[in-house]
């Protein structure tokens, strides 16, 4: 599956393919990057069985949870304790 992401850049595109790779059923997970004037960054999944668009459900989701995780912890450890 070739993708056009639209309006993102390494930011995105570098974590999801990272946590694509995690999954042991994908077999490429990698993105282009043209130049950021003239054409959108495509990302490229490729997986051993099924469909590689339930894989990037999966990594969009964990991703999601991830992130999640990580803005509860900087609230809790930004969040100003009672004296």
């Amino acid at each position: 599956m070739e993708i056009e992401i639209m309006g993102e850049d390494e930011t995105l595109l570098e974590p999801l393919k990272q946590k694509l790779l995690e999954d042991e059923n994908v077999e490429i997970a990698t993105y282009l990057m043209g130049h950021p004037m003239l054409e959108k960054p495509v990302l490229i999944v490729r997986v051993k069985s099924g469909k590689p668009q339930a894989a990037l459900k999966k990594a969009a989701k964990a991703l999601a949870n991830d992130f999640e995780e990580f803005k509860n912890v900087v609230v809790k450890e930004t969040t100003p304790k009672d004296k």
